[in-house]
């Protein structure tokens, strides 16, 4: 959190080939009860082995997600959700041929930002959260890196030269470069009004 996915989010969205919707947290909640025990235990009662669970869950997933681009004239999808930081093989496990982008900001920033948006605790959780997130992220990543499925970009290269970070970014994705991705703030999103506020009381 408050590493620039929701900008990255939305700049993805506004890519004429692209759908990335709204937060969903569903994969988070799903790889946290395939994994942890006593979840498990519970799903193991219907007599189905995990790798029924997921490919039942990645079918309706993928059915949700593709309705919702194909009904915004899209035709693709991608999803935003910070803590699929920590859950990579999980996902990967669930869409094998995902392609994985990872933002990476400076852990002090993302410190301040949480201070500034949550308060001190969040701040002091950020300290121990942004280590452990980012390193997840990597160690998955370096299995996907090789094969050709990672890309990570720095918060701080997006919002000082985007046009750079985001060519690299679409040719990794293999979509065509279109200048809408530099205009995201003028494209339609699906976003929580409070966001919308928040967002353009920013904007200068």
């Amino acid at each position: 959190q408050r590493s620039g996915t929701t900008l990255l989010r939305l700049i993805l969205d506004a890519h004429p080939n692209v759908s990335c919707g709204p937060e969903t947290l569903f994969l988070v909640e799903f790889a946290e009860r395939l994994t942890g025990a006593r979840h498990w235990q519970h799903l193991a009662q219907f007599g189905f082995p995990k790798e029924y669970w997921q490919e039942r869950v990645a079918e309706l997933f993928d059915a949700v997600q593709g309705d919702y681009a194909r009904r915004r004239g899209k035709a693709r999808w991608a999803d935003k959700t910070p803590r699929y930081a920590v859950h990579l093989d999980q996902i990967d496990a669930l869409f094998p041929t995902c392609q994985v982008v990872h933002v990476i900001r400076d852990g002090r920033d993302v410190v301040a930002s949480h201070r500034h948006r949550w308060g001190y605790l969040s701040a002091l959780k950020a300290v121990k959260k942004w280590p452990w997130y980012v390193h997840a992220a990597r160690a998955a990543g370096d299995r996907l890196a090789a094969q050709g499925r990672y890309h990570e970009v720095r918060y701080e290269e997006l919002v000082s030269d985007p046009e750079v970070a985001l060519r690299e970014l679409l040719d990794f994705l293999g979509e065509p470069w279109d200048e809408a991705v530099l205009e995201y703030d003028r494209q339609p999103h699906d976003v929580q009004p409070r966001y919308a506020a928040f967002s353009s009381s920013r904007r200068v």
